[in-house]
């Protein structure tokens, strides 16, 4: 879901085409989580950054993984990211965790942001698990800012949560709360601490944890902002129909039928995308529309953004019409 009410920052010219990076360090911070140092191949420096923002790892051909950067954004010659091995995923995690080592180098394209921190003067923060990662730098940047905030923070155990040693600093503005001892995170309690009535809320963790807090904040009418590493368990799943989409750049129209997504259409037409995730959740592959209603299906804009109809996700989105004019 994305922020709005920061001007983004000025685009670096490597954000789109990639870039390569060495990974300076390597680094375990939590049982079975390990911390990333990566610099610019060439000494330069990076692509500039907000709080929430993430990049794309390309791991190896056909394997590219997105991760929020955990670092600081004042700093343009590193950026330090966390990895949790999944040994049940779908290979991303297990790749770093066997292969990059320190003098590996790769390339990265990005950064990205579509959990963008908005101003205000009390924050909720909620993470669970790996979920911390996006929160580590809003926290640094709303203490910087002198504004009111707290961070509820859950894992199943203590040794599986990463960056405690850090956020203990803060003292009693972090709360810690493993699983194996305290049980389930108490929702009520946590948007009830520090941020006020009305303080904006920030949840990224597991998706029975955003769904729950979902919920609670609609019950209490909070200003949420959340960040998925997965696709919504409620993305519109009708059935496809075959739709005509035209390419406005070039005039090329391409038919895309029902058991194939706008994106991959687009591909095999010859028509340059970008791409990443291709689940809805990465952001990477939005593009504008020029004419025609989406039908969105997507894990990554506002409830308002899919309204405006302006931009969607070609790779999993669609059309609720015949035909669709996008701007590529």
């Amino acid at each position: 879901m994305r922020m709005t009410g920061s001007a983004p920052a000025m685009e670096h010219p490597a954000t789109s085409q990639g870039f390569r990076v060495c990974v300076d360090r390597v680094q375990p911070v939590a049982r079975d989580v390990i911390a990333l140092r990566l610099r610019d191949a060439g000494g330069g420096e990076l692509p500039s950054w907000r709080p929430g923002a993430h990049v794309d790892l390309v791991l190896a051909p056909g394997l590219v993984r997105q991760y929020s950067l955990c670092g600081d954004p004042a700093d343009r010659f590193t950026y330090r990211l966390a990895v949790l091995l999944e040994p049940h995923g779908r290979g991303g995690s297990r790749h770093v965790h066997e292969h990059l080592r320190a003098g590996t180098t790769l390339e990265v394209r990005g950064p990205r942001n579509h959990f963008e921190l908005v101003e205000h003067p009390h924050y909720s923060f909620i993470a669970g698990g790996i979920g911390i990662t996006p929160v580590l730098p809003m926290i640094h940047a709303v203490e910087a800012a002198g504004a009111a905030w707290h961070l509820t923070y859950g894992g199943r155990t203590r040794s599986s949560m990463a960056f405690v040693d850090e956020l203990l600093g803060y003292g009693e503005r972090v709360e810690l709360r493993a699983q194996d001892v305290h049980g389930l995170l108490d929702l009520a309690a946590a948007l009830g601490c520090g941020a006020g009535a009305g303080g904006a809320v920030y949840c990224c963790g597991p998706e029975p944890l955003i769904e729950a807090v979902e919920a609670a904040c609609r019950d209490l009418s909070r200003s949420l902002h959340v960040e998925r590493f997965a696709p919504r368990p409620d993305v519109l799943t009708s059935a496809a129909r075959a739709i005509e989409v035209v390419c406005a750049q070039s005039g090329l129209t391409v038919t895309v039928d029902p058991q194939t997504s706008i994106l991959n259409a687009l591909t095999q037409a010859g028509v340059a995308t970008q791409s990443s995730c291709a689940e809805g959740t990465c952001g990477t592959c939005e593009t504008r529309v020029l004419d025609g209603i989406p039908e969105h299906r997507d894990s990554v804009l506002s409830d308002e953004e899919r309204a405006s109809g302006e931009t969607m996700m070609i790779c999993v989105s669609r059309c609720r019409g015949p035909r669709l004019v996008l701007d590529i």
